[in-house]
């Protein structure tokens, strides 16, 4: 059974910072992509930024200079570095890996909320 478990939420002034993580467990074989997304109140889910098994990341327009993906594969782990934190990024976000088992499945945190105060 994997889990992914996520982390770092919480409530910020605007302008501050945070920083996601989010931890996989479970008899994995590999972890390819890894992505954040977030869905705030009455809209979809939507993609926040995700990273290649070979590094390569890929941002919302909304988010590109002010958050940042990273991966440690030995602790098949992500982040999301946020800073210059705007009201409009308040929303529950939640971490979506693609594990290989017997093959490759998908499977999402359960989120974390981040609220940004004006």
């Amino acid at each position: 059974q994997v889990q992914l478990v996520e982390s770092g939420g919480g409530l910020v002034q605007a302008g501050g910072s945070l920083r996601l993580s989010c931890v996989a467990s479970g008899s994995i074989s590999s972890i390819n992509a890894m992505g954040w997304y977030r869905q705030a109140p009455g809209q979809q889910r939507e993609l926040v930024a995700d990273i290649t098994s070979g590094g390569s990341t890929n941002y919302a327009d909304s988010v590109k200079g002010r958050f940042t993906i990273s991966r440690d594969n030995a602790k098949s782990s992500v982040y999301l570095q946020m800073s210059s934190l705007e009201p409009e990024d308040t929303a529950v976000y939640y971490c979506r890996m693609t594990i290989r088992l017997l093959r490759e499945y998908q499977f999402w945190g359960q989120g974390t909320q981040v609220t940004v105060s004006s």
